[in-house]
């Protein structure tokens, strides 16, 4: 053993410099995702790391203290927390783009009240709502007739109704678990959505709109999709779309809905 660079205890100690020739790189993520999740979220996180096609893609994840139960008053707290939170994703480094991971919130706060959270911190940046994300996959969809399946209470449900109305779409028909708090939509099992959702759907619907970030829809979207045969847009799934295809990452990714082996297009609700 070489102890010619050790000195003895108590003195400094000196470091062999490294002798290897290299050049830093970029670092891991050649298409980087910031990611805002709620303090009480189970499914976002684990539902943009299982959506991940390649290394390519990095999820670098901050969380946002929320409320329970999940009331439109409660919603409104989180408003002034976003900017720190964002504040913690990489703060020397690069992001391609930021999703806000709560559809009745952004419906709540407004998507311009977010994105300006968001810009506070990162000017400029692409930023993903699930509602925005959610009318963007509609839209691509060419669907106006929709039906909708969440697990809010109705205080919450008239909200996500009216923002998807005065954005021009026609709602056929709401159905929830009517959940309030989001501990107890997050232990909703797969298979209770996947029925929940066919229950949901209307022959007449053109698509149908699966909406909060808490619960597991993405593990059964593509099931959901085979029985009813048309499209099936969840909260997770859109907003992931929207942030990945703002960050640049162009290929379709199979096993999570039409949504996202749809040819690429950059979402046109994506504020720059």
């Amino acid at each position: 053993m070489n102890t010619s660079n050790i000195s003895a205890r108590g003195q400094e100690r000196e470091a062999n410099p490294v002798q290897t020739v290299y050049e830093l790189d970029e670092g891991p993520g050649r298409h980087r995702i910031g990611l805002i999740a709620l303090a009480s979220d189970y499914a976002t996180e684990r539902d943009f790391i299982n959506m991940r096609p390649n290394d390519e893609v990095a999820v670098f994840v901050s969380r946002v203290l929320n409320v329970n139960p999940c009331t439109v008053e409660n919603l409104l707290t989180m408003a002034p927390r976003i900017t720190d939170s964002v504040s913690l994703i990489l703060p020397d480094g690069r992001l391609d783009s930021v999703a806000y991971s709560c559809t009745s919130g952004s419906v709540v706060i407004g998507h311009e009240a977010v994105a300006a959270s968001i810009h506070a911190i990162r000017p400029g940046i692409p930023v993903a709502t699930p509602i925005t994300a959610g009318l963007a996959a509609m839209e691509r969809f060419g669907a106006r007739k929709v039906a909708v399946l969440t697990p809010y209470i109705d205080e919450v449900n008239e909200h996500i109704v009216d923002y998807m109305e005065n954005n021009g779409m026609e709602v056929l028909a709401l159905t929830s678990f009517l959940f309030a708090d989001d501990n107890d939509m997050a232990r909703l099992p797969p298979e209770a959505i996947y029925a929940a959702a066919l229950e949901a759907d209307r022959p007449e619907a053109d698509a149908l709109f699966i909406s909060c970030t808490a619960i597991r829809a993405v593990d059964v979207v593509e099931r959901i999709e085979q029985t009813l045969g048309k499209p099936v847009v969840t909260s997770n799934q859109a907003v992931y779309w929207q942030a990945l295809r703002a960050a640049g990452y162009d290929t379709p990714v199979p096993g999570y809905g039409r949504l996202l082996r749809l040819p690429t297009e950059q979402p046109r609700s994506v504020n720059q």
